[in-house]
Parts: structure tokens; C-alpha cells; sequence
């Protein structure tokens, strides 16, 4: 047991040393700061908190209570809202909080994004149209019967006409808006307005773009007619692995909570909920410049892989107005492979990022485990450090290993180089201290 558990620590060392050396660019990751991760380490990780503060089934959540509370004050300053409830353990628990308080007991309606177009999988029905199971969230959890809306493949987004018309025949208790692949806003006033028509709801999954709306960047979507958001905490928002579900409307309170406990969860991940408290406390103080930084780069690294020869989408729109960039990597099918192949490549000369479909990428017979595509995202390279100059640095990594064919073992070993320069984390309060003082006087 002793050698099992040297194991386990030999492991994690060896995974940290790797992320030191490597260039990570997953969009759905971001590193959390020392303060967080101390909260995360804290004696709340093994005690246990069923309800709301104030209300528990437990005793001894005296100081739970507190630290959850400042949470959610927290939360609600950031996102200029009226309620923050912050015990979902995930984005994905975060939607099916809206699922509940949105859609009927038997079998509701919902449009969404579908999964080639930027959709998540807990946006997703039991089955595809044609039969075939992917047992998304939505349809296999609630037994949602799922309507896409239209999307527009050039524009990378939501077709307001189209999808209006959908929404409108359709008839669903529930519009949500939001995705996996998020370069633009999508069109929340203008659909949120046809929703209502119809009586339906209106939510947005901010999973990836929470940190980008908190800071003011992106769109507002509680303004823009969403009756609540839903996200995770660990993209944008630079926090440990959580969620969140946000809303304006003081009338839904009370079906928000009990959609989700006791509905979904009992005890809440409270050391996590102690974490999320000092990130958004480091995001109110440092999120305007972070965040800024952040699409700054998103955009810099584009330009930078197009110049190179790389087709990256949206170039008549400026690439992105987010985090994220995605690359259609088909040209390089005959000299490489396709994103599962260029994955491994990039990995073997640690540049850490995922594959990703296309929109066009099913119909034209590929598979998710090797599509067409690269999602690439900057959230993490800014926090460590890097600016617009590092983003024409890593494009040029990108240019050795897919066009020029370098040796991934010589890349490698000048990925370590440039990285020893960008090992401390930015934007966040340099001491626990410091955090846990700007929290005592919030």
C-alpha cells in the first residue's frame, strides 16, 4: 500500500512537471492561483453541507454558511445580479439546474445548439434524429425532446431568422443559448423576445465564456432577456472545478433552488465553493485587465496561425471575439492527418490542446475522435504571463511541427526553454493573504 500510494505522488509530480514545460491551450482549462488552491485544500473537503446557508440538514456548517454566503455575494457583485446560488459541483449540474425549473415533468421541449456546431453534450438529446444513441444529458437525464437551432456555418453562429422560426413552430418551454464553440455572442435579445412570445424560458450556458461576461467583455445575457445562466467555474473564470446558476428574476428564486436541492444534489463540494469565493474575489480586483488580455490574445494567436499559412475561421470578422480560436486543419489530411492526429503531434512536443468538429465535419464522414478541426484557447497562456508577442512565438511552434515537419523531440525541447520565463501565475492576489483580506473587508 505504501508503494501505491509513492505511486500516486510520483504521478502527480510527474503531471505537474509535464504542464511546467508545455504550452497549454484547452479552452475549457484555465490554472487557478496559489490563494484558491489553499481554500481548495481546506478542511472543508471532507465535511458536508445539505440545503441552502442557514438551512441545513447538518449541524456544524456555522462557518460553511459564512464562507458560502460571501460566495454568493461575491458572485452576484461580479455578474451584477440578484441571485448566485454557487453549489452546483459543475456546469453540466448547472444546466440541469435550468433543465428542472424550465421543462416539465414529462418529456419538455428545449432548442439548443447541436454538438457539430458548438453545442455541449449536456445540451444534447438521448438519440440523434436518425436513432443513433449519444446519450446527451438533456435528452437522457429530463428526457428533453431537443429542437436545434439554425446555425449559420460561415458567420460561425446562431441564425437569428432561421432559429426564430424554429422556436416559434417548435413551441419549447426552454431556449438556451451558449456553447462549446463560442467565438461571437449569439443573439440572445433579438431570439429572447421570440421566446417569449411563446411563453418559454430563456438560459444561456456561460460555461466558457463566464469570466469574459463578468469582466464586462462578451455580451450580457441577464440583460439581454436571459431568465437565468448557468456555468462553470474553472475556464474564463479562473476558479476550481464547480458551477453556478445565476439569475435577475427575484420570482425564480425559489424554483431554482429546490431544482437544485433536493432535486440534484446533496452535499456541494464545499471546499470548492471556498476556492470559487477567492477567485471571483482575484476576477472583481484584476478581471478588467486579465480578461481584456485574454481576447486580445485569442485574437493575436489567430493572426498569427493565418499569417503562417493556417486556415483559422472567421478571418472577415477578426477570428473571435472570445477566448477561443478554431482551426480547420483538413488541408493537412495527406502530409499529417486530422485533429485526432495533429493532437498527438502537438502533444508529443507538449502543446496541450483537443481536436474538434467543424459544423461541415459529419457530413462529410468524420468522426469526433479525428475531425477536422482545433478549438484553441488563450485563457491560460495570458494567466501565466503571456502577451500578444508569446501568441506569435507559439504560432510558429505550430508552423514547425504541421508544415515545416520538425522533429517534435527538438520542438519539445524549446517549448521548455520558452516556458521557464512564464512559470507564476498573473492576475491574482500574490499572497493568501492578501485574498483572504480582500474578502474579510468585501
Amino acid at each position: 500500500m505504501n508503494r501505491k500510494i509513492a505511486d500516486i505522488r510520483s504521478i502527480l509530480q510527474e503531471h505537474s512537471k509535464l504542464f511546467q514545460n508545455s504550452i497549454p491551450l484547452i479552452a475549457s482549462e484555465n490554472i487557478t492561483s496559489p490563494a484558491v488552491d489553499e481554500a481548495c485544500a481546506s478542511e472543508f473537503s471532507h465535511r458536508y453541507a445539505e440545503g441552502w446557508p442557514g438551512q441545513r440538514v447538518y449541524a456544524g456548517c456555522k462557518y460553511i454558511d459564512e464562507i458560502e454566503i460571501i460566495c454568493q455575494d461575491l458572485a452576484k457583485e461580479y455578474f451584477n445580479c440578484v441571485f448566485a446560488d454557487v453549489r452546483p459541483i459543475s456546469g453540466v449540474m448547472a444546466n440541469l439546474v435550468l433543465y428542472n425549473a424550465f421543462t416539465s415533468r414529462n418529456n419538455g421541449r428545449m432548442c439548443a445548439m447541436p454538438i457539430p456546431k458548438g453545442g455541449h453534450i449536456s445540451h444534447a438529446p438521448k438519440f440523434t434524429s436518425s436513432g443513433t444513441p449519444i446519450f446527451g444529458t438533456a435528452g437522457t437525464v429530463r428526457g428533453l425532446d431537443i429542437q436545434y437551432l439554425a446555425f449559420d456555418e460561415e458567420a460561425m453562429n446562431i441564425d437569428p431568422d432561421e432559429s426564430a422560426k424554429i422556436i416559434r413552430e417548435f413551441e419549447p418551454e426552454l431556449v438556451l443559448f451558449g456553447a462549446s464553440v463560442f467565438l461571437f455572442p449569439h443573439p440572445v435579445k433579438e431570439l429572447s423576445d421570440v421566446a417569449k412570445e411563446i411563453g418559454a424560458y430563456v438560459g444561456y450556458d456561460a460555461a466558457h465564456v463566464a469570466g469574459l461576461i463578468g469582466s464586462g467583455y462578451f455580451q450580457d445575457p441577464i440583460r439581454e432577456g436571459a431568465d437565468a445562466v448557468a456555468l462553470s467555474t474553472h475556464k474564463t473564470l479562473p476558479g476550481p472545478q464547480h458551477g453556478t446558476v445565476l439569475s435577475n428574476r427575484e420570482d425564480l428564486v425559489k424554483e431554482l433552488k429546490h431544482a437544485a436541492f433536493p432535486a440534484l444534489f446533496s452535499n456541494h463540494h464545499l471546499h470548492n465553493v471556498a476556492g470559487l469565493a477567492v477567485a471571483l474575489a482575484e476576477m472583481l480586483e484584476f478581471g478588467k485587465k486579465y480578461h481584456k488580455q485574454v481576447i486580445e490574445n485569442a485574437k493575436a494567436f489567430a493572426e498569427a496561425l493565418h499569417e503562417r499559412g493556417f486556415n483559422v475561421l472567421c478571418e472577415e470578422k477578426g477570428f473571435t471575439e472570445s477566448h477561443q480560436i478554431v482551426v480547420d486543419i483538413s488541408n493537412f489530411e495527406k502530409t499529417i492527418g486530422l485533429g485526432g492526429d495533429i493532437e498527438r503531434l502537438l502533444e508529443s512536443a507538449n502543446i496541450i490542446i483537443n481536436r474538434n468538429l467543424l459544423p461541415w465535419d459529419i457530413r462529410e464522414g468524420r468522426h469526433y475522435m479525428n475531425p477536422g478541426g482545433l478549438r484553441l484557447g488563450t485563457s491560460e497562456v495570458t494567466r501565466l504571463g503571456m502577451g500578444k508577442s508569446e501568441m506569435v512565438d507559439i504560432a510558429e511552434f505550430f508552423k514547425q511541427l504541421i508544415i515545416e515537419q520538425k522533429d517534435p523531440k527538438k520542438v519539445k525541447n524549446e517549448i521548455a526553454e520558452f516556458r521557464k520565463q512564464f512559470q507564476v501565475v498573473k492576475y491574482c492576489f500574490q499572497s493568501s493573504n492578501k485574498a483572504y483580506e480582500y474578502i474579510k473587508f468585501y
